[in-house]
């Protein structure tokens, strides 16, 4: 399992990746414009591409490109991608398109998540719902799959947790698999040991279409939420930082939800 491409070098990390992706090398090359021979030749180290065709094999494979600039050191090439920090004055662009969606999707709650989960910023509709969680879940840096999974969490509130605690990991897991990290590995791991286990058959009232989110809040008006969640992401950043986030919208499941939101939170 790849970590770091540099530690097995290009030709086992494109192998890897290739084989992770479940891609063969005719594939991979036709994908790529190139031929199978180079393929070959590429991950049996008999062969050293310039840095164009490693983008291209990287690209073909969906490589995240944190990891196609581990790719191209590893062949020792500087890496391709920039990698800024989002106080960084050039992304106030971004930063303020951020804000705009977040804003945007209210009443509705709404984070935006780097790549282990983290939160990078959240509306009013996220901040309302997690009322009651223990502060020290809410101190950065804050996981939000443990605020949503943890004992101390939204799990005590959570009326479907033995479904939705698995939708959560799950996700955690395919998202170790998609972007290699130790630690949405251990994350993965964690939240596992906190969850019920995990429901043999489909509950006969899940959405059909998604799994849904029902919360108790501790409004007597409106006791109970139905919510399903939506992922966005920036599918063209050529920015690792930016690449690697991800918008996660809490939007209604039932017309009661949406009218109660209206009504609890502040926007």
């Amino acid at each position: 399992m790849i970590t770091d491409a540099a530690t097995g070098g290009l030709a086992d990390g494109l192998r890897t990746w290739r084989t992770r992706r479940r891609v063969s090398q005719l594939e991979l090359a036709t994908r790529a414009g190139t031929t199978q021979r180079h393929v070959s030749f590429i991950e049996s180290g008999r062969s050293t591409p310039g840095r164009s065709m490693i983008i291209r094999l990287a690209e073909s494979l969906e490589v995240p490109i944190r990891e196609r600039n581990r790719l191209l050191l590893a062949a020792g090439f500087a890496p391709a991608y920039p990698q800024s920090d989002l106080d960084d004055p050039q992304l106030a662009a971004v930063r303020t398109a951020l804000d705009r969606v977040l804003h945007g999707h209210l009443p509705y709650p709404a984070v935006v998540v780097d790549r282990h989960g983290d939160l990078v910023s959240a509306n009013a509709g996220f901040h309302m719902i997690t009322r009651g969680v223990d502060p020290g879940l809410l101190t950065p840096p804050v996981s939000v799959p443990r605020v949503l999974l943890h004992p101390r969490g939204l799990a005590p509130r959570i009326v479907n947790i033995d479904e939705w605690a698995w939708h959560i990991i799950d996700g955690v897991q395919a998202e170790s698999v998609r972007n290699p990290s130790d630690r949405l590995r251990r994350l993965a791991g964690e939240l596992a040991e906190m969850a019920p286990p995990r429901p043999r058959r489909l509950p006969p009232h899940h959405l059909g279409f998604a799994v849904p989110l029902h919360l108790r809040t501790d409004d007597p008006d409106h006791p109970d939420l139905r919510l399903i969640t939506t992922l966005t992401h920036f599918g063209t950043a050529t920015d690792v930082t930016i690449a690697e986030l991800r918008l996660e919208a809490f939007l209604p499941a039932d017309e009661t939800t949406s009218a109660a939101l209206n009504d609890m939170v502040s926007w």
